[in-house]
Formats: C-alpha cells, sequence, structure tokens
C-alpha cells in the first residue's frame, strides 16, 4: 500500500525537468540580499526557530494522537455522534488548508517577478498542476479498490463454491451461504487505510516546505507569529489526520510510523532550513519552481480527499442521511473548522 506515492512522485519530478530549465532567466533583484529588511536578526531568529521545533513538534504529536487515544473514550468511538461532528471538524481544517494556505502559496511561488514572465504568468501552472495531482489521487484511490476487490474474488470464489457442495450434499436442497458482509467491511476498510496513506502524503509534503521556508528565514517579525499559527494548525490537521488513522485500524507499529512522520516533518524542514539558510533562498527561482509544484502537488490532493473522501464519504452515508439533526450539526462543525483555519491564512 505504500507503493501510492510512485505517480505523484513520477508526475513531480517530470514537471520539474521540463519547466525548470525557464529558471535561468530571473530578474538580477531577486537575490538573497534582495529580502534583507529592517526586522532582521539572525540570533533572535534562531532562539524562535527552535522554540517552534519544540512546540511544534510537541502539539502535532498531541493533535494526531488524541483521535487515536479517544478509542478508549466510548462517547468518541467511531461509530458515536460526537465522533462524527468532530471528524467534520477537522475534514473542514483540512478543506481550508489546501484552499486558504496552500494553494495560495503556491500562486506566489510560480507568479513571482522573480522568474521570467514566459511561461510562468502567461499560463496558470498552479490550477494545472493541482488538478494533475487530484487526478492522480483518484487513479490511486480507483485501482486500489479494484486491485483489492479482484483479489478478494479469486480468494473468495473457491470458498463459496465448497461451501455450496457442502450444503446439497449434506441437505439435498440448493441453499447457498453466501458471506459477503465481511468482503464490504474488508474493501471499507482498504479505502480507509487508503485515505489515510493519501492524505498523510499530502500533509507532510506541505508541512516540510512551511518548516523549510520558516527555518531559511532570518526575519523574527514573521517568525514570531508563525509559530504560534503553525501550533494550532498542526493541532487541528493532526486531528482530522488522527480521525484517519484510527478509522484505518492499523497495527501498533504502523500508527507509530504515521505519528512520527506527521509530528516530525515540521520540525524537520525547519531544522533543514537552519541549515541551509546560508545557501537557500526563498526567491530564487530553482527555490520558488520546487516549492511551488509541490504546493499545488499537495493542494490538489488535499482538496480531493477532503471533498471527496472525508466530506462527501460520510455526508452522504447512510449515518448522516438518516438523521437530519446529527447532518446539521456536522455541517456546522464544517464551517467552524474551515472557517477557523481560513482565518489563521492572515498569520500562517
Amino acid at each position: 500500500m505504500l507503493t501510492f506515492s510512485t505517480p505523484l512522485a513520477f508526475s513531480l519530478l517530470l514537471i520539474l525537468s521540463l519547466l525548470s530549465t525557464a529558471a535561468s532567466e530571473a530578474p538580477s533583484e531577486c537575490s538573497p540580499n534582495s529580502t534583507t529588511g529592517s526586522c532582521r536578526d539572525k540570533p533572535e531568529s534562531l532562539k524562535l526557530k527552535l522554540i517552534a521545533i519544540a512546540s511544534i513538534l510537541v502539539t502535532s504529536m498531541i493533535g494526531v494522537c488524541l483521535p487515536i487515544f479517544t478509542r478508549a473514550i466510548p462517547a468518541l468511538g467511531p461509530d458515536k455522534n460526537l465522533f462524527v461532528i468532530v471528524k467534520a471538524f477537522a475534514s473542514g481544517v483540512i478543506l481550508a488548508t489546501g484552499y486558504m494556505h496552500v494553494l495560495p502559496d503556491s500562486f506566489d511561488c510560480l507568479t513571482s517577478e522573480c522568474l521570467p514572465e514566459n511561461p510562468w504568468r502567461k499560463f496558470p501552472f498552479t490550477t494545472f498542476v493541482a488538478m494533475i495531482s487530484a487526478i492522480l489521487t483518484l487513479m490511486v484511490d480507483s485501482f486500489a479498490l479494484s486491485a483489492y476487490k479482484k483479489r478478494q474474488a479469486v480468494e473468495v470464489e473457491p470458498t463459496t463454491r465448497v461451501m455450496d457442495v457442502n450444503l446439497e450434499t449434506q441437505n439435498g436442497g440448493h441453499f447457498h451461504g453466501h458471506g459477503h458482509g465481511d468482503g464490504q467491511g474488508e474493501s471499507k476498510l482498504l479505502r480507509y487505510r487508503v485515505v489515510a496513506q493519501v492524505l498523510e502524503l499530502g500533509i507532510v509534503v506541505h508541512s516540510v516546505v512551511i518548516g523549510l521556508s520558516m527555518g531559511a528565514s532570518d526575519n523574527p517579525c514573521t517568525i514570531r507569529p508563525l509559530v504560534a499559527a503553525l501550533c494550532f494548525h498542526q493541532l487541528f490537521e493532526g486531528m482530522g489526520l488522527g480521525g484517519c488513522i484510527l478509522q484505518a485500524e492499523y497495527g501498533g507499529m504502523i500508527k507509530a510510523i504515521m505519528v512520527f512522520f506527521f509530528s516530525a516533518t515540521t520540525p524537520f524542514g525547519i531544522a533543514l532550513g537552519i541549515g541551509l539558510s546560508n545557501v537557500y533562498s526563498d526567491n530564487s527561482p530553482t527555490a520558488l519552481i520546487v516549492v511551488g509544484v509541490l504546493n499545488a502537488s499537495s493542494a490538489g490532493l488535499l482538496n480531493y480527499m477532503a471533498l471527496v473522501d472525508l466530506l462527501a464519504a460520510d455526508f452522504m452515508g447512510s449515518k448522516l442521511q438518516n438523521n437530519m439533526t446529527l447532518q446539521t450539526w456536522a455541517y456546522m462543525a464544517v464551517l467552524l473548522g474551515a472557517g477557523g483555519m481560513s482565518l489563521m491564512a492572515k498569520w500562517a
């Protein structure tokens, strides 16, 4: 199941190889020193970055572990109404992350004045890459389920045939005991697992990018509000991912790996940015193209996952369709989550 990243990685490398050649014509005013401003203090920035690494790591772990540990609380079980409302809130957070945080960042990068006008401001690369990313995510979703159903059909058919023969021999009749309930349950479980893995991929890509940007900055006036904003960002985003991991019913080892990667990627990005701060410039053509394409890919993936695999799957399901009151509360939770995360776009 971990091979789902192959098509996204291949398409990303292909796009970068085709487009990065245009970066050589960047204007001279986009040198690393061009961003120097009045609020530039390297020692103070380093102190804030170290605080950010610790605080974001802790809040990320709390956010992603919270839904997993609530399994011990009966009222917050996956089959309870309260869990549905909390998941709807987290899904709204993920939706707003894609539309309000990641996509605008990609537009800023790929339409920057530091890139040549042709082709970067002549063609909407951000929306094109996001569209391709969403289609590839759909392909991963579809092919994974198709492969599972095909394998399941091959495994179930001999067992069903033996069961039918035994029943006919014993009873002299034509009673058929087909057990499709377990197959449907396993198919649903597989879908939850695909959703959890693909969602984590999109979040991890975005987390590394925002961590790298913060780590490479020497502007404490920018970093200070980002620390608080990113802590809340990772907390709520982690709740959404944690709910998906809970429904996927992974073993302890897989859960620990997924929690670790989500929690560590933003701090890793910050540490990487600190290490590269002397050579990395977020206004360089190569950085703008790579970050812009990565953000666009992540945005397309997150938007697809939030709308199709999280919100549509729940709101079109029987639990919400048969309970208008619960459906209304769930919509309010979605709007609250999306609205809160949209408000945070002012700072992060």
